[in-house]
């Protein structure tokens, strides 16, 4: 699996945690809800990372 897909997925996965934060609402949600935002910026940030080859 190639750098920017694991990125993609990471941020796809915040996505989908920022959702469910979305729905619990609440303190709990708010929680959540960052937590998978947090993880969207980092994965988008990695993307534009410039890899090393080894």
């Amino acid at each position: 699996m190639g750098g920017k897909t694991t990125s993609y997925i990471v941020a796809g996965l915040g996505v989908v945690v920022s959702l469910i934060g979305w729905y619990i609402r609440g303190e709990l949600g708010a929680g959540i809800l960052g937590f998978g935002l947090a993880h969207i910026v980092l994965g988008l940030l990695d993307t534009a990372r410039p890899s090393v080859r080894s």
